[in-house]
């Protein structure tokens, strides 16, 4: 029992790692976006889309009920991320300068190397590869800097859209957890895709000999 104990203290990152990356959280570029820390400047871009039914619809949470609120939770924010226990970014479209939805991760399961990859994006800017552009970010941000070794994501059945940026990550679909998660009084059935670091890797690889 000590040898296997010891096995699991010294296989799986560390929470003090997590939190001082996210302590001072980095700024990545894609070709089109930046992706930076959230601040409560970022108020008005953030409830443009965080006030919409259609948005939230496939997300645990609930419309912005006014601009008050966004820049109180942004403010509460700032202080998540002080302390390295907030891990999503803002998405700033170079061009407009405007903040245009999140990417992140939703949490770790440190023992085992493995992250969980969430997102959302104002409606505005769908169809434009954006969302997609900023994940595969996030994810080899993932698998280089954190060195994780899978990375999962999660989409609420009927939310195709999602779906399909998943699989343009390069992402398998594992399967439904049936009617897994009472979100907003309603029991909603929850579909699981992953991508492990060799299959990241193997993928940009092709695709940057494209």
């Amino acid at each position: 029992m000590v040898w296997i104990e010891n096995q699991r203290k010294g296989s799986g990152m560390k929470r003090e790692t997590i939190c001082k990356i996210f302590s001072d959280l980095p700024t990545l570029h894609t070709p089109r976006l930046l992706l930076r820390p959230m601040r409560v400047s970022d108020a008005e871009d953030m409830f443009c889309y965080a006030c919409r039914e259609d948005v939230t619809t496939y997300l645990l949470w609930s419309p912005h009920p006014s601009m008050r609120y966004t820049e109180d939770y942004l403010r509460y924010i700032q202080g998540r991320y002080s302390l390295g226990e907030f891990y999503d970014w803002a998405v700033v479209e170079k061009e407009s300068r405007r903040m245009i939805g999140t990417c992140g991760f939703t949490r770790f399961e440190l023992p085992h190397n493995s992250g969980e990859l969430g997102y959302v994006l104002n409606p505005e800017y769908h169809g434009r590869g954006y969302g997609t552009e900023a994940a595969d970010r996030v994810l080899r941000f993932g698998f280089e800097v954190l060195k994780l070794h899978r990375i999962e994501a999660k989409f609420m059945q009927g939310n195709e859209a999602s779906l399909h940026v998943m699989e343009k990550l390069g992402m398998t679909l594992e399967g439904y957890r049936r009617e897994g998660m009472l979100v907003k009084s309603s029991y909603r059935t929850i579909g699981v895709c992953s991508i492990l670091r060799h299959e990241f890797e193997a993928g940009r690889h092709r695709r940057d000999n494209l």
